[in-house]
């Protein structure tokens, strides 16, 4: 298979490596990602200044690889129309250094590539391994992909989706159960606030509100030590509400 492989912590991440090194064995893989980190950069692309390419080596890596002075989105964008020689059968986006679970998701550069991805009608997977003070457990989030990768070849699953993977660090058993979830809620921040001398008010992140799980989310699965995989769509329209609101303005009905 053809794999365009890109992520949001830069070119020479070591989860991109990580990852590369296990598909470009049975792969032709392409690498295209940013030439530094660009966390939480969503979906944004760049429009009001070039894009830049540079044909970059990655130590023990034999597949082509590009960095890119742009987001996420614009690897896979750039990757697609200027680098891929030939079709591109999958993206893959990772392996992101910290968890991608919840709504987190909205923030992900990780995820948004994968969406991107999607958007040229090709399946993505975004993958993800959590951090912790003892480090990342990026071998076993690879090995996960690949497991991943195989039962879509397998079943033939070569249909445009986005699937969101998500490993915890404690996770050395690849056999263990994978949960396909939905995602879960939103955690929020803690914001340390101080004066700077010059009028201004600044503003830190210093932590996250602790927060109790939905069960049967990623979020949840993921605190009891397994891998979880979501599928992704990125159409936003509220088909729920679709029907009251055109009574509403279309028709001129009270919508009480």
């Amino acid at each position: 298979m053809r794999i365009l492989l890109t992520n949001d912590d830069g070119v020479y991440a070591q989860g991109i490596w990580t990852l590369a090194k296990e598909l470009e064995k049975d792969h032709d893989v392409l690498i295209v990602a940013p030439e530094d980190q660009r966390s939480a950069q969503s979906h944004s692309i760049t429009l009001h200044k070039p894009i830049i390419i540079k044909k970059v080596k990655l130590d023990g890596i034999r597949s082509d690889a590009y960095s890119i002075s742009g987001t996420p989105a614009d690897c896979v964008r750039v990757g697609m129309e200027e680098l891929a020689k030939g079709e591109i059968d999958i993206v893959f986006s990772g392996i992101n250094m910290g968890l991608n679970s919840g709504m987190d998701i909205l923030y992900s550069g990780t995820v948004s590539a994968a969406i991107e991805g999607n958007l040229y009608k090709l399946p993505s997977v975004a993958v993800s391994a959590e951090w912790t003070k003892e480090g990342v457990n990026y071998e076993i989030a690879a090995k996960y992909a690949l497991t991943v990768l195989a039962k879509i070849k397998k079943e033939k699953l070569l249909t445009p989706m986005v699937l969101n993977l998500n490993t915890p660090y404690n996770l050395h058993d690849v056999n263990k159960k994978l949960m396909v979830c939905k995602i879960g809620g939103p955690i929020y921040d803690y914001y340390r606030g101080e004066n700077n001398g010059n009028g201004e008010r600044t503003l830190k992140v210093t932590g996250r509100v602790e927060t109790k799980y939905e069960e049967d989310t990623d979020r949840y699965f993921l605190s009891k030590g397994y891998a979880t995989l979501t599928p992704l769509k990125y159409d936003f329209t509220n088909f729920e509400l679709m029907d009251k609101v055109r009574k509403c303005i279309e028709d001129d009905i009270d919508c009480e």
